[in-house]
């Protein structure tokens, strides 16, 4: 298993702005990351206190991890967040699971 992280900084006045995009986004991300094979969960959110968005998934091989960086609404996404100033860290890190809390 993997875990893929992608990290966007942006200015404090944008957090709004930021939180607005990131909710209308699953409106064509959730159907194209749900056509990916591999995929165990995803989750979107972004904190007010560190302007970071992030967006974390578990996927269940590397191969599967790196198929994120095919999308196109996600590109296309991105894009819209740079015009904005967001500034993503990159390369986007994929972590291989050392160990994990099964849920109680």
């Amino acid at each position: 298993m993997y875990v893929r992280i992608s990290k966007g900084s942006y200015a404090p006045e944008l957090h709004a702005q930021v939180n607005r995009r990131l909710n209308e986004s699953s409106q064509s991300l959730v159907p194209a990351i749900r056509k990916l094979p591999g995929r165990i969960s995803y989750y979107v959110g972004a904190d007010e206190t560190t302007k970071l968005m992030v967006n974390v998934s578990v996927w269940d091989s590397l191969e599967h991890a790196l198929a994120m960086g095919t999308v196109s609404e996600m590109a296309a996404l991105a894009k819209e967040f740079i015009a904005m100033d967001v500034q993503f860290e990159r390369p986007i890190a994929n972590y291989p699971v050392m160990w994990k809390l099964p849920s109680d």
